[in-house]
Parts: C-alpha cells; structure tokens; sequence
C-alpha cells in the first residue's frame, strides 16, 4: 500500500514562489506516476503536472511554464517547484501516486494560499 506525505504548502504573496514535495512510502512497490491535482474552492479537481518515471512530464494549461515538476526515483519524492503565483493559484494541492495509472493514492491534500 502506498502512503503519501505532502508538505510545503502556505501562504504566498502574488508573483512569489512555493515548493510542494510530496513523499511516497510503498514498501516493495516501485512508483512510476506521480501527479500533483488540485482544487479550488466550488471547482473540480484538476491535474496540476504530472510525471512519469523516465522524465516525461505533462502540465495543466493555466500553468504556462510557471511550475516545473521533477521527481527522484530512487527517494520517491516529487517536488512541485511553483512560481509567479498568482491569486487563483489557491486552492488545496492533493498528491496522487503509485507504481501504475490504474493504481494511483491520494494525499491528504495541502493547502496553498496566494493573497497579498
């Protein structure tokens, strides 16, 4: 079974930058997808970035080039480097990950809020 740890969400500024790492305890089992969603207040959850293991990596259209997402295979850790945040860039950032697209967990979710 696969455990996700998210950390690294809170408050920024519009235009500053946050960090989201999210860390996958699964035993035996090899993550190979790692995604990072998100949802805003009255809205559906939506793919932030997600990456694959092999280096490929997709990106929601609203992030245009201001996230960029890398993952360690070796520590299973996915790191969600955000910057030029903007206001509606605040919503909870959930997690999802595991060994295939079929088998996928989700975090808890972290919160992530861009206010001036």
């Amino acid at each position: 079974q696969v455990r996700l740890v998210e950390s690294g969400g809170g408050l920024a500024q519009p235009g500053g930058s946050l960090n989201l790492t999210c860390k996958a305890s699964s035993g035996p089992l090899r993550i190979n997808v790692m995604a990072w969603y998100r949802q805003a207040p009255g809205k559906q959850r939506e793919l932030v970035a997600r990456i694959v293991s092999g280096g490929n990596t997709m990106y929601g259209d609203f992030v245009k080039g201001r996230f960029t997402i890398s993952m360690d295979s070796a520590k299973d850790i996915m790191t969600l480097q955000m910057n030029n945040l903007k206001t509606e860039d605040t919503a909870v950032y959930y997690c999802n990950a595991g060994p295939t697209f079929s088998a996928l967990t989700w975090g808890q979710g972290i919160e992530v809020t861009v206010s001036a």
